[in-house]
C-alpha cells in the first residue's frame, strides 16, 4: 500500500526559450544573481510540500552548472536550513555524490544534521553522472570500475562509522586511521564525533539498472532504492532484481518493498491540455538528460543529430505522448493519475513510497501549483498517506 508521497526538485532557474526549437542546453548561461535565486525557490518548494502532507522532499547534489539546471551544491547545508523553516516533512539527500567527498567528512556532516534536526534528514548516496563534477572534485567517473570500487569502499566506511563506536579500515583507497603517534600512543582506532543518534541510519541509493553487483551491494548493506523518472512503470527489471538480491542475501521482501518509484506528472482538466502545457518542459528535460543517458528509448545517433538548435525534433526523438503511453510520464486529469497509482499498488504489493515531480524546465510557479493540486485531488484517495489531512485546501506558499 502506498503510504508516503514524496517529491524531488532540481533547484533550477526559470528558463526561457524552451523546447527543441529553443536554446540548446550547452548555450544557456545565467547571471550569478539569477543562479542564486534557485536557493529561494527550493525553500518555496519545501514549504509548499510541508503545508500539504507530503512525506519527504528530495534534493540532488550538483556543481558547476551555469546552464541553470541543477543548482544545489550542498544538500546537508540546505537540509539544515529547510528543517528550520518547515515543521513536518523529512528532507532527503537524493543524493550525496560520494566519490566527490572524503567519506568521514560526509559521515560527520550527516551526523550533525541528524542530531540538530531530530532525525528529519534522510541519508542518500550516489556515484554521480556528470564528469564535469566528479572528475573536477577528485573522484572517478570516466573509469566506471574505479568509480564503483571507490564508491563501495567509501560507503562501507561511512556505514561502519555510523554503526561502530570505534572502528578502523584498511582498504584499496583508504587506511583509516593512519598509524601515527598521537598524544603518547600510536593511533589504531578512531571514533566519528558526533555519530547519528537515530540508528540504524536509513540509507537510500538510486537504481538505474538491474546490475547484480550493484543490487547485491545494496542488499548486503540494507540500502533502500529509488527508481526515478518513471522507469519503474516501463519495466520491472530493477524492481524484481532488487527483491531477488535481498533474497540471495537471506531476506525476503514483497515486490516493491524498500523502494520508492518516481513519476513525472502534470495535471490538467484534459489529457490534451496537459500534453500541450507540459511538452516544452518535457523537451527541455530531454535536452538536458538524454546526452547523459537518462532518457530511455533515445539512440546515440539521435543524440548526435540533436546537438544543434531544433535537432531533437528533426532526429525523430519520441514525443511526450509516446512516453505517457509507455507509463514513464503522466499527463491528464487527477482521476487518471489516481488510477495509475492504484495500478502501481496492485502490481507492487510491498510499495510504500512514490515520488511525484515536475520535469526539468517547469517554472517554479507551475511546480507549486501542481503540488497543491496533487495534494487536493489525488492524496485523499490514499487514506494511509500523510496527505489525507484536513488542511489540504490551504493556499500554496508564495
Amino acid at each position: 500500500m502506498i503510504t508516503k508521497f514524496d517529491s524531488s526538485y532540481y533547484g533550477t532557474t526559470d528558463m526561457e526559450n524552451l523546447g527543441y526549437a529553443g536554446t540548446p542546453i550547452n548555450d544557456r548561461r545565467y547571471s550569478k544573481e539569477e543562479l542564486a535565486k534557485a536557493m529561494h525557490k527550493v525553500v518555496a518548494y519545501a514549504k509548499c510540500m510541508d503545508e500539504r502532507g507530503f512525506d519527504t522532499f528530495w534534493m540532488a547534489e550538483h556543481h558547476f552548472q551555469p546552464e541553470g539546471t541543477e543548482l544545489i551544491p550542498n544538500l546537508l547545508m540546505m537540509a539544515m536550513h529547510l528543517c528550520g523553516v518547515t515543521k513536518n516533512i523529512r528532507i532527503g539527500c537524493g543524493f550525496n555524490i560520494v566519490p566527490m567527498w572524503h567519506p568521514l567528512r560526509l559521515a560527520e556532516d550527516y551526523a550533525m544534521a541528524d542530531v540538530l534536526t531530530g532525525g528529519r534528514v534522510t541519508f542518500g548516496i550516489g556515484r554521480g553522472y556528470h564528469t564535469r563534477e566528479v572528475e573536477t572534485l577528485g573522484g572517478f567517473l570516466l573509469d566506471s570500475e574505479a568509480n564503483r570500487s571507490l564508491f563501495e569502499e567509501q560507503v562501507e566506511i561511512i556505514l561502519g562509522a555510523f554503526r561502530e563506536e570505534r572502528f578502523s579500515h584498511r582498504g584499496k583507497h583508504y587506511v583509516l586511521p593512519p598509524a601515527v603517534p598521537y598524544r603518547g600512543y600510536e593511533l589504531q582506532e578512531i571514533t566519528l564525533v558526533p555519530r547519528p543518534l537515530h540508528q540504524p541510519v536509513e540509507c537510500w541509493q538510486p537504481i538505474v539498472s538491474a546490475s547484480p553487483r550493484a543490487l547485491d551491494f545494496m542488499a548486503a548493506h540494507g540500502i533502500k532504492g529509488i527508481i526515478g523518472g518513471g522507469a519503474a512503470t516501463m519495466a520491472e527489471g530493477p524492481i524484481t532484481g532488487y527483491r531477488d538480491a535481498f533474497a540471495r542475501a537471506g531476506r525476503e521482501l514483497a515486490l516493491g518493498e524498500n523502494l520508492c518509484l518516481g513519476l513525472y506528472f502534470h495535471l490538467a482538466d484534459s489529457r490534451e491540455r496537459a500534453l500541450r502545457e507540459m511538452t516544452p518542459w518535457f523537451e527541455e528535460h530531454v535536452k538536458m538528460f538524454a546526452p547523459l543517458g537518462f532518457v530511455p528509448g533515445i539512440t546515440e545517433g539521435q543524440i548526435r543529430a540533436a546537438a544543434k538548435r531544433g535537432g531533437w525534433a528533426a532526429a525523430g526523438v519520441p514525443s511526450l505522448e509516446d512516453f505517457t503511453r509507455s507509463g514513464a510520464w503522466f499527463c491528464g486529469p487527477p482521476d487518471g493519475l489516481v488510477a495509475s497509482l492504484k495500478d502501481l499498488e496492485h502490481r507492487y504489493p510491498g510499495l510504500e513510497y512514490v515520488n511525484v515531480s515536475s520535469s526539468m524546465g517547469t517554472p517554479t510557479a507551475v511546480c507549486l501549483e501542481q503540488l497543491a493540486r496533487f495534494a487536493k485531488e489525488v492524496l485523499p484517495h490514499f487514506p494511509g498517506a500523510q496527505g489525507d489531512r484536513t488542511d489540504l485546501l490551504k493556499p500554496a506558499h508564495p
